[in-house]
């Protein structure tokens, strides 16, 4: 009798078991933590910047030495990303299908752009790639190519660190993919290139273009690595976050702020672009 007293009731049908919260619950927090961390500073730039009059805002945000920070700072966040894409994609490759000495030590190297404070990376490549350090003195020696305080320096600075977004979202998406397929193309007689292309790509092709999109927003943004080594001369190598804390240090906030929106909307239509072609590759990939 007491052991049937004490016999757990039976869990009632349908009722679904929940480890958080119930939704209501956890959306509202999630809209009160994204509204404090996220839009009330976002909204408190473009109140800042409706400030200015529609005439004051244009030219704030294309007189020619803006504009010439715009060209390198997108420009070199594009390029800086697409070499991590197609790099990243090998390292992530090898990681996973490959068994070596180190192979730990490499890939705990993959996170080091992570750890290691913006500055501290700055000062390091710009001693690398100076005329007296050791990559910097065979390049502009032997090759005549300076990449210190130049363009090319914001582009490698830029490459830097971005490299674990793409390894480190490419990376599971391979330990994931289902080998038996490769097997089965290969046994149809499929070359080594046309598995990977056919088989394989398709199939991480979402994720790299994810690991793409956030090394290219971490680059728009990135300001101690690259302050360093760019060399910072307007119409040259003056990235626009640099430019930002110019106009900061000089109490012109409007026009700060104005600047920021510009970088904002421009890399929001960025992501949103590389989250439509996402949508659009598992949709393909689902039909197929």
């Amino acid at each position: 009798m007491s052991a049937v007293l004490a016999a757990p009731a039976p869990a009632r049908q349908g009722a679904p078991f929940r480890v958080m919260p119930g939704f209501r619950l956890s959306l509202g927090f999630t809209i009160l933590y994204l509204t404090l961390i996220v839009l009330i500073p976002l909204s408190a730039v473009f109140l800042k910047t409706f400030t200015l009059s529609w005439d004051g805002f244009w030219h704030a945000v294309t007189n020619e030495r803006v504009m010439a920070s715009y060209r390198l700072t997108f420009g070199a966040s594009l390029l800086g990303a697409a070499i991590n894409a197609v790099f990243g994609l090998v390292v992530a490759w090898v990681l996973v299908r490959y068994e070596f000495l180190g192979k730990r030590i490499v890939d705990a190297l993959v996170d080091l752009p992570f750890a290691l404070p913006t500055a501290v990376a700055g000062i390091t490549l710009t001693a690398l790639y100076s005329a007296n350090g050791w990559f910097g003195r065979v390049l502009e020696g032997q090759f005549g190519l300076k990449v210190a305080f130049t363009p090319i320096g914001v582009v490698i600075a830029l490459t830097f660190i971005g490299l674990p977004f793409v390894v480190r979202t490419v990376q599971p998406v391979l330990e994931d993919a289902e080998r038996e397929l490769e097997e089965a193309a290969a046994s149809l007689g499929a070359s080594a290139l046309q598995t990977f292309t056919r088989v394989v790509f398709p199939t991480i092709l979402p994720s790299l273009m994810t690991g793409f999109a956030l090394a290219f927003a971490r680059a728009t943004g990135e300001y101690g690595s690259v302050i360093f080594i760019a060399g910072n001369m307007p119409m040259i190598s003056e990235i626009t976050p640099l430019f930002i804390i110019t106009k900061l240090e000089q109490y012109d906030y409007a026009g700060a702020t104005a600047i920021a929106v510009v970088m904002l909307v421009v890399s929001f239509l960025m992501l949103l672009s590389i989250n439509l072609l996402q949508a659009w590759a598992r949709g393909k990939g689902g039909k197929a």
